[in-house]
């Protein structure tokens, strides 16, 4: 049998195969943050289609921590019914569900919105200027990813994804191009992966049984920037704080677009994981069945995430089983088509 529709199971979560949906906005939010019946829809299908997890677009912890102004969010206790639905709706289609919980940093661009960041710096020339954090702006967005954990527990997810990616607040503290902060939370490997860990000290008594998976980026495409080798050390020193998984991509921290083929960012997540021995779920434009079965038996990959193709082919996953030759448990209702 492929691998790719073998088992895996992560604490206590179990997942009938090993394609995870990417994280993929879908900026049709209204401002308030709140799902609408086509985030349902959406999402449901791609259960139908197959997909083992399914992980919700970024959702803010905060209104001005949203990368648009219409961003999910999960900042108020009001956004939790819609969320419910959405999970329920996997549920009953035979899939599992993470939710990517992030804040925007310096690259929101909410009209109105007060942006902050680690450091004073803008993301480019077009953008503005963010004040930087205090140390109490520090501690109150630590307690927002808290509660927002707490919310999504409710809701029901089987899974927490931090954002610590894409050039968004986490990465900024991750990154000496964003953080030139002089104390604590900045310079060191050590002081600059701190809000991550504070970070985990508050939700893992929260989350309990069930996974945290990190997002980063583990390539900023620019000198100066971090490497594969600098998300390991920085993953080492927090990774006992209840870190299960990592999810690998690159780029988004500055205005450069890497060369991407199919595949490209694989090396980086051999590298985290050789470095670390965390499981990781990696990717990057991968577009057939042949491709993700590949990463998988061969790359000593736990998981491989798609995003474009899955907007393209919601029933990517039936229909590579079909192309692998893989037995698997196919909605009824499509039994006789395969």
């Amino acid at each position: 049998m492929s691998k790719l529709f073998t088992e895996y199971n992560i604490k206590n979560l179990k997942l009938k195969n090993r394609l995870v949906m990417a994280p993929m906005c879908m900026f049709c939010a209204p401002e308030n943050g709140m799902v609408t019946e086509f985030h349902i829809m959406h999402y449901a299908t791609r259960a139908l289609g197959g997909i083992g997890l399914i992980t919700l677009e970024a959702t803010a912890i905060s209104p001005e921590g949203r990368i648009s102004a219409n961003d999910l969010g999960i900042w108020s206790d009001e956004h939790i019914p819609g969320l419910k639905r959405i999970v329920d709706a996997v549920h009953g289609y035979g899939g599992k569900i993470a939710i990517q919980i992030g804040h925007a940093g310096r690259k929101s661009k909410v009209p109105g919105a007060e942006i902050e960041a680690p450091s004073a710096i803008a993301f480019d020339a077009e953008s503005a200027t963010p004040k930087e954090m205090t140390k109490e702006d520090i501690k109150e967005t630590v307690e927002e990813f808290k509660q927002a954990v707490i919310r999504a527990d409710k809701a029901g997810f089987d899974m927490i994804q931090l954002h610590g990616a894409h050039g968004y607040l986490l990465n900024e503290f991750f990154s000496p191009l964003t953080n030139k902060r002089t104390d604590e939370y900045g310079g060191s490997h050590e002081n600059r992966v701190r809000i991550l860990g504070k970070i985990l000290d508050a939700i893992k008594p929260i989350w309990k049984d069930k996974p945290i998976e990190v997002r980063v980026t583990a390539d900023d495409y620019a000198e100066g920037g971090n490497k594969a080798e600098d998300l390991a050390i920085m993953l080492n020193l927090v990774k006992n704080k209840g870190i299960d998984s990592v999810n690998v991509s690159t780029g988004g921290l500055v205005n450069v677009a890497p060369k991407a083929f199919p595949g490209y960012q694989i090396p980086h997540a051999k590298t985290i994981k050789e470095m670390t021995g965390l499981p990781v779920a990696a990717g990057g434009l991968i577009i057939t069945a042949k491709d993700a079965n590949d990463i998988i038996e061969n790359e000593n990959i736990e998981l491989v995430y798609l995003g474009r193709e899955l907007l393209r082919n919601p029933y990517f996953a039936l229909n590579a089983a079909k192309e692998l030759q893989a037995e698997i448990q196919t909605p009824k209702q499509y039994m006789r088509a395969y």
